[in-house]
Protein backbone atom coordinates (compact mmCIF):
# COMPACT_ATOMS: atom_id res chain seq x y z
CA UNK A 1 0.00 0.00 0.00
CA UNK A 2 1.22 3.47 -0.82
CA UNK A 3 2.36 5.95 1.78
CA UNK A 4 0.68 8.85 -0.01
CA UNK A 5 -2.35 10.37 1.71
CA UNK A 6 -5.70 9.70 0.10
CA UNK A 7 -7.05 12.67 -1.84
CA UNK A 8 -10.53 13.26 -3.22
CA UNK A 9 -11.37 15.19 -6.36
CA UNK A 10 -14.68 16.19 -7.88
CA UNK A 11 -15.35 16.92 -11.52
CA UNK A 12 -17.88 19.72 -11.83
CA UNK A 13 -19.09 18.98 -15.35
CA UNK A 14 -19.72 22.30 -17.12
CA UNK A 15 -22.84 21.11 -18.93
CA UNK A 16 -26.61 21.63 -18.60
CA UNK A 17 -26.24 24.43 -16.05
CA UNK A 18 -26.10 28.19 -15.85
CA UNK A 19 -22.73 29.48 -14.71
CA UNK A 20 -24.15 30.65 -11.37
CA UNK A 21 -24.90 27.01 -10.53
CA UNK A 22 -21.36 25.98 -11.46
CA UNK A 23 -19.93 28.74 -9.26
CA UNK A 24 -22.06 27.58 -6.31
CA UNK A 25 -20.99 23.96 -6.80
CA UNK A 26 -17.32 24.91 -6.80
CA UNK A 27 -17.77 26.93 -3.62
CA UNK A 28 -19.61 24.06 -1.95
CA UNK A 29 -16.95 21.54 -2.97
CA UNK A 30 -14.23 23.71 -1.49
CA UNK A 31 -16.22 24.25 1.70
CA UNK A 32 -16.76 20.49 2.05
CA UNK A 33 -13.01 19.91 1.89
CA UNK A 34 -12.41 18.50 -1.59
CA UNK A 35 -8.73 18.33 -2.49
CA UNK A 36 -9.18 19.08 -6.20
CA UNK A 37 -12.00 20.54 -8.28
CA UNK A 38 -11.86 19.62 -11.95
CA UNK A 39 -13.90 20.59 -14.97
CA UNK A 40 -13.46 19.14 -18.48
CA UNK A 41 -12.33 20.45 -21.83
CA UNK A 42 -15.20 20.09 -24.28
CA UNK A 43 -17.40 22.45 -26.26
CA UNK A 44 -20.66 20.51 -26.06
CA UNK A 45 -22.32 18.27 -23.47
CA UNK A 46 -21.08 14.70 -23.41
CA UNK A 47 -24.49 13.30 -22.53
CA UNK A 48 -28.05 14.49 -22.24
CA UNK A 49 -29.21 17.18 -24.67
CA UNK A 50 -26.33 17.29 -27.21
CA UNK A 51 -26.70 21.03 -27.77
CA UNK A 52 -27.51 21.86 -24.15
CA UNK A 53 -25.90 24.52 -22.00
CA UNK A 54 -22.11 24.29 -21.94
CA UNK A 55 -19.12 26.48 -21.05
CA UNK A 56 -15.44 26.58 -22.05
CA UNK A 57 -12.77 25.03 -19.86
CA UNK A 58 -9.82 27.39 -19.43
CA UNK A 59 -11.63 30.69 -19.07
CA UNK A 60 -13.59 28.92 -16.35
CA UNK A 61 -10.40 27.72 -14.62
CA UNK A 62 -9.17 31.30 -14.46
CA UNK A 63 -12.41 32.29 -12.73
CA UNK A 64 -12.09 29.37 -10.33
CA UNK A 65 -8.54 30.47 -9.54
CA UNK A 66 -9.92 33.79 -8.28
CA UNK A 67 -13.00 32.33 -6.63
CA UNK A 68 -11.26 29.66 -4.56
CA UNK A 69 -8.41 29.83 -2.08
CA UNK A 70 -7.55 26.28 -0.98
CA UNK A 71 -8.51 23.58 -3.51
CA UNK A 72 -6.33 22.61 -6.39
CA UNK A 73 -7.99 23.15 -9.77
CA UNK A 74 -7.59 21.70 -13.22
CA UNK A 75 -9.17 20.12 -16.26
CA UNK A 76 -9.92 16.42 -16.35
CA UNK A 77 -8.59 16.68 -18.96
CA UNK A 78 -7.46 19.37 -21.40
CA UNK A 79 -7.63 18.25 -25.03
CA UNK A 80 -4.17 18.70 -26.50
CA UNK A 81 -5.64 19.29 -29.98
CA UNK A 82 -7.48 22.52 -29.17
CA UNK A 83 -4.54 24.83 -28.37
CA UNK A 84 -0.99 25.39 -29.55
CA UNK A 85 1.33 23.82 -26.93
CA UNK A 86 3.17 27.06 -26.22
CA UNK A 87 -0.12 28.89 -25.74
CA UNK A 88 -1.41 26.17 -23.43
CA UNK A 89 1.79 26.37 -21.40
CA UNK A 90 1.32 30.12 -21.04
CA UNK A 91 -2.35 29.74 -20.10
CA UNK A 92 -1.48 27.16 -17.45
CA UNK A 93 1.31 29.35 -16.07
CA UNK A 94 -1.07 32.31 -15.89
CA UNK A 95 -3.83 30.38 -14.11
CA UNK A 96 -1.20 28.92 -11.79
CA UNK A 97 -0.17 32.45 -10.75
CA UNK A 98 -3.78 33.63 -10.41
CA UNK A 99 -4.42 30.69 -8.07
CA UNK A 100 -1.21 31.18 -6.04
CA UNK A 101 0.12 27.81 -7.16
CA UNK A 102 -2.94 25.54 -7.15
CA UNK A 103 -3.19 24.50 -10.82
CA UNK A 104 -2.81 20.95 -12.10
CA UNK A 105 -2.34 20.67 -15.86
CA UNK A 106 -4.54 17.74 -16.77
CA UNK A 107 -4.06 16.76 -20.41
CA UNK A 108 -4.97 14.03 -22.87
CA UNK A 109 -4.97 13.37 -26.58
CA UNK A 110 -8.68 14.07 -27.22
CA UNK A 111 -11.51 11.87 -28.44
CA UNK A 112 -14.84 13.74 -28.82
CA UNK A 113 -15.30 14.05 -32.58
CA UNK A 114 -18.12 16.59 -32.41
CA UNK A 115 -15.80 19.13 -30.78
CA UNK A 116 -13.31 18.72 -33.61
CA UNK A 117 -15.87 18.93 -36.39
CA UNK A 118 -17.76 21.93 -35.03
CA UNK A 119 -14.65 23.95 -34.13
CA UNK A 120 -12.60 23.13 -37.20
CA UNK A 121 -9.90 20.90 -35.78
CA UNK A 122 -8.59 17.89 -37.68
CA UNK A 123 -9.80 14.76 -35.91
CA UNK A 124 -7.18 12.39 -37.33
CA UNK A 125 -6.87 9.01 -35.66
CA UNK A 126 -6.36 7.88 -32.09
CA UNK A 127 -2.74 7.17 -32.99
CA UNK A 128 -2.12 10.53 -34.64
CA UNK A 129 -3.64 12.38 -31.70
CA UNK A 130 -1.36 10.50 -29.29
CA UNK A 131 1.61 11.31 -31.50
CA UNK A 132 0.59 14.98 -31.34
CA UNK A 133 0.44 14.78 -27.55
CA UNK A 134 3.89 13.20 -27.45
CA UNK A 135 5.22 16.13 -29.48
CA UNK A 136 3.36 18.74 -27.41
CA UNK A 137 4.46 17.72 -23.91
CA UNK A 138 8.17 18.60 -24.35
CA UNK A 139 7.15 21.88 -25.99
CA UNK A 140 4.95 22.73 -22.99
CA UNK A 141 7.76 21.92 -20.57
CA UNK A 142 10.24 23.95 -22.62
CA UNK A 143 7.94 26.97 -22.74
CA UNK A 144 7.52 26.94 -18.97
CA UNK A 145 11.29 27.34 -18.62
CA UNK A 146 11.24 30.41 -20.90
CA UNK A 147 8.23 32.29 -19.54
CA UNK A 148 8.65 35.44 -17.47
CA UNK A 149 7.56 34.95 -14.80
CA UNK A 150 7.90 31.21 -14.71
CA UNK A 151 5.24 29.03 -13.07
CA UNK A 152 5.14 29.28 -9.30
CA UNK A 153 6.64 25.77 -9.01
CA UNK A 154 7.15 22.63 -11.08
CA UNK A 155 3.62 22.41 -12.40
CA UNK A 156 2.02 19.02 -11.76
CA UNK A 157 0.98 17.30 -14.97
CA UNK A 158 -1.91 14.84 -14.96
CA UNK A 159 -2.17 12.62 -18.03
CA UNK A 160 -5.46 10.85 -18.57
CA UNK A 161 -5.82 7.55 -20.41
CA UNK A 162 -4.95 3.89 -20.25
CA UNK A 163 -3.35 3.10 -23.60
CA UNK A 164 -0.59 0.66 -22.79
CA UNK A 165 1.98 1.36 -25.52
CA UNK A 166 1.82 5.11 -26.05
CA UNK A 167 -0.19 6.77 -23.26
CA UNK A 168 1.47 4.99 -20.36
CA UNK A 169 4.90 5.69 -21.83
CA UNK A 170 4.00 9.39 -21.92
CA UNK A 171 2.90 9.10 -18.29
CA UNK A 172 6.27 7.59 -17.39
CA UNK A 173 8.15 10.40 -19.15
CA UNK A 174 6.06 13.45 -18.23
CA UNK A 175 3.32 12.94 -15.63
CA UNK A 176 3.05 13.71 -11.96
CA UNK A 177 -0.39 12.06 -11.84
CA UNK A 178 -1.82 9.23 -13.96
CA UNK A 179 -5.61 9.21 -14.24
CA UNK A 180 -7.44 6.14 -15.46
CA UNK A 181 -10.74 4.33 -15.43
CA UNK A 182 -11.53 0.73 -14.59
CA UNK A 183 -11.78 -1.70 -11.72
CA UNK A 184 -8.98 -2.58 -9.35
CA UNK A 185 -7.75 -5.51 -11.46
CA UNK A 186 -7.54 -3.37 -14.60
CA UNK A 187 -5.65 -0.61 -12.83
CA UNK A 188 -3.30 -3.14 -11.21
CA UNK A 189 -2.44 -4.62 -14.62
CA UNK A 190 -1.87 -1.22 -16.20
CA UNK A 191 0.21 -0.10 -13.23
CA UNK A 192 2.59 -2.97 -13.88
CA UNK A 193 2.88 -1.86 -17.50
CA UNK A 194 3.52 1.69 -16.30
CA UNK A 195 6.30 0.40 -14.05
CA UNK A 196 7.92 -1.16 -17.08
CA UNK A 197 7.79 2.12 -18.98
CA UNK A 198 9.24 3.91 -15.96
CA UNK A 199 12.14 1.46 -15.89
CA UNK A 200 12.72 2.07 -19.59
CA UNK A 201 12.95 5.85 -19.17
CA UNK A 202 14.74 5.84 -15.81
CA UNK A 203 11.82 7.15 -13.75
CA UNK A 204 10.89 6.10 -10.21
CA UNK A 205 7.23 5.00 -10.45
CA UNK A 206 6.71 6.15 -6.87
CA UNK A 207 6.91 9.73 -8.19
CA UNK A 208 3.61 9.24 -10.04
CA UNK A 209 0.33 9.54 -8.14
CA UNK A 210 -2.33 7.09 -9.35
CA UNK A 211 -5.79 8.54 -9.86
CA UNK A 212 -9.07 6.83 -10.65
CA UNK A 213 -12.60 7.88 -11.50
CA UNK A 214 -15.08 6.36 -9.05
CA UNK A 215 -18.87 6.18 -9.02
CA UNK A 216 -19.65 3.59 -6.36
CA UNK A 217 -19.66 3.57 -2.58
CA UNK A 218 -16.29 4.25 -0.97
CA UNK A 219 -16.54 1.28 1.40
CA UNK A 220 -17.17 -1.00 -1.58
CA UNK A 221 -14.78 0.40 -4.19
CA UNK A 222 -12.17 2.30 -2.20
CA UNK A 223 -10.18 -0.41 -0.39
CA UNK A 224 -9.43 -2.55 -3.46
CA UNK A 225 -8.28 0.47 -5.45
CA UNK A 226 -6.23 1.75 -2.52
CA UNK A 227 -4.52 -1.64 -2.18
CA UNK A 228 -3.43 -1.32 -5.80
CA UNK A 229 -1.87 2.08 -5.29
CA UNK A 230 -4.69 4.49 -6.13
CA UNK A 231 -4.63 7.50 -3.82
CA UNK A 232 -6.60 10.09 -5.79
CA UNK A 233 -10.29 9.27 -6.18
CA UNK A 234 -12.51 11.54 -8.29
CA UNK A 235 -16.28 11.61 -8.36
CA UNK A 236 -18.41 13.40 -10.94
CA UNK A 237 -21.16 15.95 -10.42
CA UNK A 238 -23.35 17.08 -13.30
CA UNK A 239 -25.64 20.01 -13.91
CA UNK A 240 -28.06 21.51 -13.46
CA UNK A 241 -28.27 20.47 -9.78
CA UNK A 242 -24.71 19.39 -8.87
CA UNK A 243 -25.60 16.88 -6.17
CA UNK A 244 -22.44 16.53 -4.07
CA UNK A 245 -23.65 13.72 -1.81
CA UNK A 246 -21.17 11.25 -3.34
CA UNK A 247 -18.38 13.74 -2.70
CA UNK A 248 -19.41 13.94 0.94
CA UNK A 249 -19.23 10.14 1.29
CA UNK A 250 -15.79 9.91 -0.29
CA UNK A 251 -14.48 12.80 1.83
CA UNK A 252 -15.65 11.03 4.99
CA UNK A 253 -13.88 7.85 3.84
CA UNK A 254 -10.72 9.84 3.08
CA UNK A 255 -10.69 11.25 6.58
CA UNK A 256 -11.07 7.77 8.07
CA UNK A 257 -8.21 6.39 5.98
CA UNK A 258 -5.84 9.29 6.54
CA UNK A 259 -6.60 9.34 10.26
Amino acid sequence: MTSRPVRIGVQIQPQHAEYAAIRRAVAEAEDLGADIVFNWDHFFPLYGEPDGLHFECWTMLAAWAEQTSRVQIGALVTCNSYRNPELLADMARTVDHISDGRLILGIGSGWFEKDYDEYGYEFGTAGSRLDDLAEALPRIESRWSKLNPRPTRDLPVLIGGGGEKKTLRLVAKHATIWHSFGDAATIARKTEILRGHCADVGRDPAEIEISAAVNGKPAEDGPALLDRGVTLFTVAAGGPDYDLSALRQWLAWRDEING
